[in-house]
């Protein structure tokens, strides 16, 4: 019977300082209402990008593309061509996001920071898939 009331009186104080613990680490402030229209991913915040800016990083980023797509060309000349317009459509859209710390990195230190592969990414795959796919075979002319 001894041993049944120390369990009880053990179990008691646990259970006691684990409630007050529990409450005293609870937080008596209001939380704050969530902006459902806030975007994590928006810089407006960030410095201004002047369009002077903005169009030697379209440039220098398009002719870094062509190069490296040449890179391991055979007619060098004739790819060149061919890649200088994907190479564009995606430098001009990663363009409109760009922020000033982004162009300052990728202008002046020659680096590309993780956002800016990501954005590459997202602007070949628009880029890319502009182009019209071939249609399907029409069977019995029905859909």
């Amino acid at each position: 019977m001894q041993n049944k009331k120390k369990y009880s009186l053990g179990t008691l104080c646990v259970s006691f300082c684990l409630a007050f613990v529990l409450n005293g680490c609870s937080d008596d402030k209001p939380k704050q209402q969530v902006n459902k229209a806030h975007n994590p991913w928006d810089h407006s915040h960030d410095a201004v990008v002047t369009d002077i800016q903005k169009h030697v990083f379209e440039h220098e980023f398009a002719e870094q593309c062509v190069d490296r797509e040449v890179s391991k060309s055979i007619n060098k000349e004739n790819d060149r061509k061919r890649f200088a317009k994907p190479c564009m459509c995606i430098a001009t859209f990663m363009m409109k996001d760009l922020t000033a710390v982004e162009a300052e990195k990728f202008l002046k230190e020659n680096k590309s920071t993780q956002s800016l592969r990501i954005r590459f990414e997202n602007a070949a795959y628009h880029c890319l898939q502009d182009k019209q796919q071939p249609e399907s075979p029409q069977v019995f002319k029905s859909r």
